[in-house]
């Protein structure tokens, strides 16, 4: 079994719904959820003139391979209507795999650990509150010291 941890994101419509039905369809169709944080209203990151979105971590523990957890997420993604036309656009679901053990992963079509996550407070303050000892294994820095060396005037509120 490997410990996986997802960040979930949605900023459009019914946000907290979005993200309790992704959770419903991870757990039916991945793993059930071990972890949740906290739901985290955060000012949208890289196109931002987007609706704010709400984040929210969770940690699973899967028995498929990593691969196979990105297909399931990406249906997952289609399922929920999740659209792909503009980089950073708004979605109903966005759903990213920050951490599967601690494999390194550099596929063509998946990195892990999520190469942006030490950089996105969006990222860090949901996944200190679960996770706040896991060591990244290429930073060789627990979560909590990436949290608290991140400079980051975005906003991120917990809820």
């Amino acid at each position: 079994m490997m410990n996986v941890f997802l960040l979930l994101g949605s900023n459009l419509g019914d946000r907290q719904a979005y993200l309790q039905q992704a959770i419903t369809l991870i757990e039916k169709e991945i793993a059930p959820v071990i972890k949740k944080s906290s739901l985290y209203e955060t000012q949208s990151w890289g196109k931002t003139d987007e609706p704010d979105y709400l984040n929210q971590v969770i940690e699973l523990q899967a028995d498929i391979p990593a691969k196979e957890v990105l297909h399931k997420i990406l249906n997952i993604e289609l399922t929920m209507g999740r659209r792909r036309d503009v980089k950073w656009g708004s979605r109903t679901i966005d759903i990213d795999i920050l951490f599967y053990g601690s494999e390194i992963i550099n596929d063509d079509d998946l990195t892990v650990p999520h190469p942006e996550l030490h950089k996105r407070m969006f990222t860090l303050a949901p996944l200190a509150e679960i996770a706040a000892d896991l060591v990244h294994p290429i930073l060789h820095k627990s979560i909590f010291q990436l949290k608290s060396e991140l400079k980051s005037e975005l906003h991120v509120k917990k809820l």
